[in-house]
């Protein structure tokens, strides 16, 4: 997406504006319209995206000790429907849709993060694993049932993971002897990466969404000069 300026930012009770993208909640489903440029070849980004929440929690939680960045796993599990003019393609499936909101530059509090998703038609597993630059790694282990209803569980053991293709640290957490399986890098950039998994936590087996990020890499100036090219910035 692109980075705009804070003139071109609007915020309402049901809606957010960004440029011409929009998102809009309607009582029952989240409405997203997005209309973009690709870059670094600037093709035309042109679509809606509509999210059916299986259940709204209505809980965030504390990212770091200081209480200054939170995660909202708004809809941890939900139908999605995407239509897109620009390029041709439609599907369906299942997906979930969360936001982080912070007081501070991600970069300054945290060295790295990882976070994964694993459902099943009973519940839903999300894992967080925080690093922070004045603390020792935390985590958050949550299961959230179809009701909406959020449970701590215990959390499982460290599993390494192998290197991305820019050689990015990767680990996750699964239930005790299951053998993790990397199915599929579905981004790799120089700071972050997602990966499909073939994963069980807190007896959920299946296949789990997983991102890692470094937020060391992503501070450092080399990674910054390549930012423009990949998101585009209007600052005024």
């Amino acid at each position: 997406m692109t980075e705009r300026g804070a003139h071109q930012v609007a915020r309402g009770r049901n809606g957010l504006a960004i440029g011409p993208s929009v998102m809009r909640w309607d009582g029952s489903a989240l409405e997203i319209g997005i209309h973009e440029r690709c870059a670094p070849i600037p093709w035309p980004l042109r679509g809606k995206i509509r999210i059916y929440p299986s259940s709204l929690p209505g809980q965030s939680f504390a990212l770091d000790a200081a209480g200054r960045h939170l995660w909202i796993p708004i809809a941890p599990s939900a139908r999605v429907e995407a239509v897109f003019s620009s390029p041709a393609i439609r599907w369906s499936g299942v997906g979930y849709f969360d936001s982080n909101r912070g007081m501070e530059p991600l970069e300054a509090a945290f060295r790295d993060w990882t976070w994964s998703r694993i459902a099943s038609g009973r519940s839903t597993v999300m894992l967080y694993d925080v690093s922070e630059r004045e603390r020792a790694r935390t985590s958050l282990a949550l299961q959230f049932a179809p009701s909406g209803e959020v449970i701590s569980i215990p959390t499982p053991p460290l599993c390494r993971l192998p290197a991305s293709g820019w050689r990015l640290n990767r680990h996750t957490r699964a239930d005790p002897g299951y053998s993790v399986r990397v199915l599929k890098t579905l981004v790799d950039a120089p700071f972050y990466s997602r990966t499909l998994l073939e994963t069980s936590v807190a007896g959920v087996e299946g296949r789990s969404i997983h991102e890692s990020l470094d937020l060391d890499r992503f501070r450092s100036a080399w990674v910054q000069y390549l930012l423009p090219f990949r998101m585009p910035r209007i600052p005024f």
